[in-house]
């Protein structure tokens, strides 16, 4: 796993030497050609310039910052570089926040940060730190020509950065339109916790499959073997919302088959013999 920025953490005089790595892999994800309709042939997508309509190779195009209407100004790498802001080569912590402070809609996208030379030392202190004290970091980080917001916290042996949305960039919850509260009775409200109660369990995400990939490989599978003719398959009818009125019918149906065992989920046997066909081929 390649660094896609490498600089440092800094709280206070302490500096500490890092590299961060992606925690996440798209790799698991299908992925589909457009093709046209008629012979199957790849859809390319070409750069085409608005004055003449020819095509621009990669070498000749260029970064430019429209700053009234048909007029640019042109950045290049070295001009990006030049920006003079302390989060372009440091994650300068400025606050130790409690993280049941921070609303879950702020986080968007893990990352490991690895200490590098004369920084295990700093890095132990810093995550254990935060694991006693349950706090997270909060500081800004320059990645990929913009600012972000970050949260540093310790999760088991690592440190971790979670990149966050700023407060600008979160629409304001005030356009969800929520119906005005119906009176709920306390023999609801205490079925429902029992019923929570029921269907609490420890984390554990290998529990969690993506059923939907899954599905979808089986589904490629049986169109490679029909030469590509449509599947037929059924169809899905969104469930009704549950009225008010049949709430403790319905809780009592749930409390009684919240204890039955969960479908496993189906084995991913027709991706691996996706994969080895286009092996073979």
């Amino acid at each position: 796993m390649r660094p896609i920025w490498k600089g440092s953490i800094s709280f206070g005089l302490v500096t500490i030497p890092i590299a961060v790595l992606p925690a996440t892999s798209g790799s698991e994800k299908v992925s589909f050609k457009m093709l046209r309709k008629g012979d199957l042939s790849p859809i390319r997508y070409k750069r085409i310039a608005e004055v003449d309509s020819k095509e621009v190779p990669w070498e000749q195009i260029v970064k430019g910052y429209e700053y009234e209407k048909g007029k640019f100004v042109v950045f290049d790498e070295k001009d990006f570089d030049s920006v003079e802001l302390e989060s372009t080569d440091t994650i300068a912590i400025q606050d130790f926040v409690e993280v049941a402070q921070i609303n879950p809609i702020f986080f968007n996208t893990p990352y490991y940060l690895e200490p590098m030379k004369g920084g295990a030392g700093a890095y132990a202190l810093l995550r254990d730190v935060l694991a006693e004290t349950g706090k997270v970091g909060i500081a800004k980080v320059t990645m990929r020509s913009r600012e972000h917001l970050a949260a540093i916290k310790a999760n088991g042996p690592l440190l971790v950065m979670e990149l966050m949305h700023f407060a600008h960039e979160i629409a304001p919850a005030e356009a969800i339109k929520v119906p005005a509260d119906k009176k709920i009775g306390a023999r609801e409200k205490t079925m429902a916790k029992t019923l929570v109660d029921q269907m609490s369990s420890e984390w554990n995400p290998e529990r969690y499959k993506d059923e939907y990939t899954t599905a979808l490989m089986e589904l490629i599978e049986k169109k490679i073997k029909a030469g590509g003719k449509e599947i037929p398959g059924q169809k899905r009818h969104a469930p009704a919302a549950t009225n008010v009125v049949d709430l403790v019918k319905v809780l009592q149906e749930s409390l009684s088959a919240a204890g039955k065992s969960k479908p496993a989920a189906r084995p991913a046997k027709a991706k691996k013999r996706v994969a080895h066909r286009k092996k073979a081929a």
